[in-house]
């Protein structure tokens, strides 16, 4: 090879990792050699492990596939650097593995980092200040599991599972995958149960999997017509263990972005707002943040709380 051959063959690397066919003119152009020398360092190329696919016809073209290998990947420098942020910040998490991984990956990223690139990355991490969580971490899931239930999605085939309710009872659940979703701290599946001729969603840390998978089906169209809004739906109320619903005095509109829960208009002044939560008492945080009038349509527990609370509060504002 000469001398420029390795620094050219980085340039060809480069254009051919943007996801798009070139033809050999256009590359030969831009590397201001000519199309016989692209042709030499594609080959050299695959030799190297890089799946390059050539397209035959009268115009013809280049493109990178995947191959059987992942292949080193040329990264310019604000790439670098985002994959290294990202891979700092994936190494805490609930995905169990995925931590590991991320340390891993990123001892190797930064083994490779040119000495610039490693001063923005020293200087941004080092400006930061990484705050614990206000809440803790959502339950561990596997990454395993994660990759499964994602393979059985693409592929339209049924997943069987035993799934742990939140009262500890098992149940063996044949469901056609629908999407996977990851909300607050926590992964869901949302899924097609033909036993009960409905969507469910289930929690994937109270998943264990089964094999093999079941018969193929057809893609249903989504619930609701968009999963995110079903998850919405049913995530934002049914699903939790405390659930309220109350008359709020304010435009549908005014309230809506403000809270996680579902608003419907009841006149042009008030809504209802339906929301669940993990207590009474962060209800109460919600609806005082808020700063607006309500009334409490149900349940009673909840206007028994709210009076607890309200008595509390009088107590305190009490001077001897």
């Amino acid at each position: 090879m000469s001398e420029s051959t390795p620094s050219r063959l980085l340039r060809l690397l480069s254009l051919l990792q943007i996801h798009r066919d070139w033809t050999g003119r256009e590359l030969a152009e831009r590397l201001e050699v000519t199309t016989r020398t692209i042709r030499r360092d594609v080959d050299r190329l695959r030799e190297l492990g890089y799946p390059v696919h050539a397209a035959m016809g009268p115009v013809g073209g280049y493109r990178l596939g995947a191959g059987a290998a992942l292949p080193p990947l040329l990264l310019d420098d604000d790439e670098a650097v985002a994959v290294t942020l990202s891979l700092q910040a994936d190494a805490t998490g609930n995905v169990a593995g995925i931590g590991e991984a991320s340390l891993r990956a990123l001892t190797k990223v930064q083994r490779v980092l040119p000495s610039r690139l490693r001063h923005r990355v020293d200087a941004l991490r080092d400006a930061v200040i990484t705050m614990p969580p206000r809440h803790r971490l959502g339950p561990h899931v596997d990454a395993d599991s994660l990759t499964a239930i994602s393979a059985a999605i693409r592929s339209t085939e049924t997943l069987r599972f035993d799934y742990r309710s939140h009262t500890g009872s098992e149940t063996l659940r044949n469901i056609e995958p629908h999407r996977l979703a990851h909300w607050g701290r926590r992964w869901y599946l949302v899924g097609w149960d033909a036993t009960r001729a409905d969507w469910r969603t289930f929690r994937v840390d109270r998943m264990s999997l089964r094999t093999p998978n079941g018969r193929c089906f057809t893609h249903r169209p989504s619930p609701d017509g968009d999963a995110a809004a079903y998850l919405r739906r049913t995530m934002g109320f049914a699903m939790w263990p405390y659930r309220s619903v109350m008359r709020v005095y304010v435009p549908a509109e005014d309230l809506a972005g403000r809270v996680d829960g579902i608003v419907t208009p009841i006149d042009e002044h008030t809504c209802r707002l339906e929301m669940g939560s993990d207590s009474y008492a962060l209800v109460a945080r919600v609806m005082s943040m808020l700063d607006v009038e309500f009334e409490v349509e149900s349940p009673p527990e909840l206007v028994s709380h709210l009076q607890a609370l309200a008595d509390r509060l009088n107590r305190a504002t009490r001077h001897e």
